[in-house]
């Protein structure tokens, strides 16, 4: 078995380098490739990368010239990938790629065809920093859009937003991806469960960053696009 990890990267100089150095050091007991995309970055975060392939075994690097999107950047690394499995690993530090090892148990053991990592079967830890206004619409936001994917499409979701979706290449055989940005979380879902796969989920934590610190998604607009597209591919290609 090989696995494709895809960093679909947008200017994030300052954790480019970091989150690659987490990934190498993971001891992971399948194969691995790591697929970077550059999605037209505009700062220090493509001549970062640049020479990284003379220090990285099994590694692409690949440029969009103009940015287009996490979904358009992730399509282009699922083309170029050779690998069994897929999972997306952002560029930031919000996920401990570590955590990737959990998430292969049930596929190694043939436990699940497709993994998700959810950050959501848990409260919020209100004595911590999770209790800012900001967390707490994202958190109660992702709930509600992860009991509208239960609803849609018959199986319990808890974390349809993760970052972390591990399936098999061809599971997309006859799927077109249409989504150019952030939609690709709920549009990979939708077509997923509606080939008939069981999405299991696997316990994982999450660091949140905040806006200042280069969040890009938009809580309320790409929230409403993610339940407009759960409706969306529910009832059409």
């Amino acid at each position: 078995m090989k696995l494709s990890i895809i960093i679909p990267v947008y200017n994030e100089e300052k954790t480019i380098l970091q989150i690659l150095e987490r990934v190498k050091k993971v001891n992971f007991p399948v194969k691995t490739e790591i697929i970077i995309v550059d999605d037209g970055s505009t700062d220090a975060t493509a001549s970062q990368i640049k020479n990284l392939k003379l220090k990285i075994k099994n590694l692409k690097i690949f440029y969009h010239l103009k940015n287009q999107g996490k979904g358009s950047a992730v399509k282009t690394g699922i083309k170029n990938s050779t690998g069994d499995y897929i999972i997306i690993q952002d560029a930031d530090l919000e996920y401990d790629p570590n955590q990737i090892k959990d998430l292969l148990v049930p596929i190694i053991s043939k436990k699940a065809r497709v993994v998700y990592g959810t950050r959501l079967k848990r409260m919020p830890n209100l004595k911590g920093e999770e209790r800012t206004l900001q967390f707490l619409i994202h958190y109660f936001g992702n709930r509600f859009l992860s009991l509208i994917t239960s609803f849609l499409y018959l199986q319990w979701i808890t974390d349809m937003e993760t970052c972390y979706k591990l399936f098999p290449k061809n599971a997309l055989n006859g799927v077109k991806l249409n989504a150019r940005g952030f939609e690709l979380e709920p549009e990979i879902t939708a077509k997923l469960s509606k080939k008939g796969y069981k999405i299991f989920e696997v316990p994982i934590s999450a660091n949140p960053r905040g806006y200042d610190e280069g969040k890009k998604i938009n809580t309320f607009r790409d929230g409403f696009k993610a339940l407009l597209y759960l409706f969306k591919y529910r009832f059409v290609d």
